[in-house]
């Protein structure tokens, strides 16, 4: 049987980055194929380009779509080929109905004008096909996630997709949505849509999976049936590497906690589900406590909740060297000695158009400068010595951040919240976007920090780096605290068996 998809040795760079090295794909009609592997390994920048969203020339390699060499330079020429895309995020407008969005921008018109009697009832009749007892004249804002979800795969199917990518589908829904949802992708299997699933979720990867291929740094680990691998051996090709001798060999001395978390609860300010669900852990002086899990776990809005920046509801307490804190805004955060290097160095960690001397003194303006009146030499002088202390790699404090490198920029923000003289620190991807050459500089500062009795908190999608650093790591699943291992504890498999909620 000939495959109705061939993607044949993919390649695409960004800068100082290959982030597809030689990848290979097929799909046949009528089979689910699961398409996995950790954070960064590249799955969905390979959908990207089969999708469009990468346009021909972009990428080394050929996709053949029923025997046919294509080259999309869009979206649209993907679907027009039979490919549809459901991204985790999804593209719906919510104020218009749902008819209105299967059809957007395709609707039925005759001079200009749109029928409407033939808008809905193509919309009903679909919907109808589909077994879904959605109103199409209901506005998509009223339905509920999981409703929007299969809303998203008519719109696709609207196109007479032939070949669907489902991208983390069940990462917003219920069990009872979930259900539904597998009930629908069985019909569509057995109509002969051919389905790319996306997910890290092994347990509905098994369950629903023909085959499954795992990619790894960029590369094609191995296809196989999925009858013929388990969890474990999945869990193995994904991580399959070493976490080498990057990462600096040292024993920290811990001293009393620093900070205490009891029962947090992070909910999502829209929809009030829950990103964190009741976590409680400590780190100590002198420790770096990891944070692992996958993408959607809730590590990075557990630090916002602590830091008062999550933009929805939280719960919980928060212990500062013994003493019980309220912390409602970021101001307060730093009032009680924490700071943050936040995911986004570029969003939220620094201003791109002021000078490094600006950047690196926000934040601890009062302590250095002064609360009324700004002191300008102190501010050098502290800049200075933090450019020096952290090997930034810069002509002067007045040379404007945006002009540095990611790992000088990485640093200077590092060096920001280390003038604030935090008793804990937040590290949330404290590499991403950086070399290796940078990365490394990154690591010997956390360990000199720690070395010196700071309590670091790190989350990290890197595997290695969270075990390489770490002095104990706790895992999140779906917002639960799922493992918690000490250094000699952790290895590869059992933290990302705990991540995918199969410990």
């Amino acid at each position: 049987m000939t495959p109705i998809l061939e993607m044949r040795s993919i390649v695409k760079e960004f800068p100082g980055v290959k982030a597809l090295d030689g990848v290979t794909f097929d799909l046949f009609a009528g089979e689910f194929h699961a398409l996995v592997g950790e954070n960064g390994a590249g799955k969905s920048t390979l959908m990207k380009i089969l999708s469009g969203v990468y346009p021909y020339g972009t990428y080394g390699g050929d996709i053949i779509v029923e025997g046919g060499v294509r080259h999309f330079k869009t979206v649209r020429d993907a679907e027009s080929a039979g490919i549809a895309i459901i991204f985790q995020e999804l593209s719906l407008i919510k104020e218009l109905t749902v008819a209105e969005n299967i059809f957007l921008g395709r609707e039925p018109s005759k001079f200009g004008v749109i029928n409407w009697l033939e808008l809905y009832t193509k919309a009903g009749k679909l919907l109808k096909d589909l077994n879904l007892p959605i109103n199409p004249k209901t506005p998509v804002g009223n339905l509920g996630v999981g409703s929007q979800q299969l809303v998203e795969i008519a719109k696709a199917l609207s196109q007479n997709a032939r070949i669907l990518v489902l991208d983390e589908p069940t990462a917003a829904l219920t069990e009872a949505e979930v259900e539904t949802l597998f009930g629908i992708l069985r019909d569509l299997k057995d109509r002969g849509v051919g389905m790319i699933y996306i997910s890290h979720k092994l347990g509905e990867v098994f369950e629903m999976s023909d085959r499954i291929t795992v990619l790894r740094d960029g590369r094609t680990v191995g296809t196989n049936e999925a009858k013929d691998l388990s969890v474990a051996k999945v869990i193995a090709l994904m991580v399959g590497r070493e976490v080498g001798d990057i990462f600096p060999l040292s024993r920290h001395e811990f001293g009393e906690t620093v900070l205490e978390i009891k029962n947090l609860t992070a909910f999502e300010a829209e929809t009030n589900k829950k990103l964190v669900d009741n976590v409680s852990f400590n780190v100590r002086k002198g420790e770096v406590l990891g944070i692992s899990g996958l993408m959607g776990a809730g590590r990075s809005e557990l630090l916002m909740a602590i830091f008062g920046a999550h933009p929805g509801r939280a719960t919980g307490e928060i212990s500062v060297e013994g003493k019980r804190v309220s912390i409602s805004n970021p101001s307060e955060a730093i009032k009680n000695g924490i700071g943050f290097v936040t995911e986004d160095r570029k969003r939220f960690g620094l201003i791109l158009e002021q000078t490094i001397l600006d950047n690196m003194t926000l934040a601890g303006l009062k302590q250095i400068s002064g609360a009324f009146v700004t002191h300008r030499a102190r501010e050098s002088v502290a800049a200075r010595k933090s450019m020096t202390d952290l090997h930034v790699k810069a002509g002067s404090p007045l040379t404007v951040a945006g002009t540095l490198s990611g790992g000088n920029q990485q640093k200077v923000v590092l060096g920001k919240w280390l003038l604030t003289n935090p008793k804990v620190l937040f590290l949330d991807e404290p590499t991403r976007g950086i070399d290796v050459g940078a990365k490394q500089e990154i690591y010997a500062n956390i360990n000199e920090l720690a070395k010196q009795g700071l309590a670091i908190v790190m989350v990290s999608s890197e595997l290695p780096e969270v075990i390489g650093l770490s002095d104990r790591i706790l895992v999140l699943h779906e917002g639960k605290l799922t493992g918690e291992f000490t250094r000699t504890e952790a290895t590869p498999e059992r933290v990302m068996a705990a991540a995918t909620g199969n410990n």
